[in-house]
């Protein structure tokens, strides 16, 4: 039987939908399509979403091999899912945690900044948008993103340079907001989960006034074939 590259489970009314495609957690067509059909299923109205990847990897990023080949069907097809994707995270009802479990690397670290709060393993991991570095360039939708996420101070570094940096240098650059031992590392993802459906509440009016900019960047531009 085949293992779904993502799979959905709940702790009370916590969603938790985990990544693993037991290699570098590469967001391929497949891997976007599971991801889907499971936030599909996350209830809107109330609970909260966790979004976990697998040891020692939250997500590497596209699919190289499926930008690699050639086949430019599979890479608008891939890439169009992956930008959606992220609109639907970024623009998702209920507040979303990133359970950051190791490195988070291109599209991964962007996914990861569209969760509301993002914890992740103190460890010998890195955060990095290595797009520059690799000569592609950063569409303005996922930049936005990042835009309001990362601290201006880290803005060349993190992104125009594309360094990676170390979960610690991540906190400070605003990419993360904590790191929790592995040993506690879910029990705190949980907390936190549980704890942000009251904090997303209290910080609604924040969430307008911050939030809309992208979305709006994002719902215009996702299609590429536009």
């Amino acid at each position: 039987m085949k293992k779904s590259l993502a799979t959905l489970t709940k702790h009370n009314d916590v969603s938790i939908i985990t990544l693993d495609d037991g290699k570098a957690n590469v967001f391929s067509y497949d891997m976007l399509s599971a991801l889907n059909e499971c936030l599909n299923e996350v209830p809107k109205d109330s609970g909260s979403l966790v979004i976990a990847g697998r040891e020692g990897i939250f997500s590497g990023g596209f699919d190289l091999k499926t930008l690699g080949s050639g086949d430019v069907d599979a890479i608008i097809k891939m890439v169009s899912l992956g930008y959606k994707t992220l609109l639907e995270l970024y623009s998702f009802p209920r507040p979303i945690v990133a359970a950051v479990s190791g490195h988070s690397v291109a599209l991964g670290i962007f996914v990861t900044c569209c969760a509301d709060y993002r914890i992740a393993i103190n460890g010998q991991y890195i955060c990095q948008a290595n797009e520059v570095r690799n000569n592609m360039d950063i569409p303005i939708q996922i930049m936005e993103i990042v835009k309001a996420r990362v601290n201006k101070r880290f803005f060349y570094k993190a992104v125009l340079h594309g360094d990676p940096l170390s979960m610690q240098e991540s906190i400070e650059a605003g990419y993360l907001d904590e790191l929790a031992s592995s040993k506690d590392f879910m029990n705190r993802v949980i907390e936190k989960a549980i704890r942000s459906k009251v904090d997303i509440i209290n910080d609604l009016s924040k969430f307008i006034l911050i939030e809309i900019s992208p979305i709006n960047c994002m719902k215009s531009r996702f299609d590429l074939r536009n």
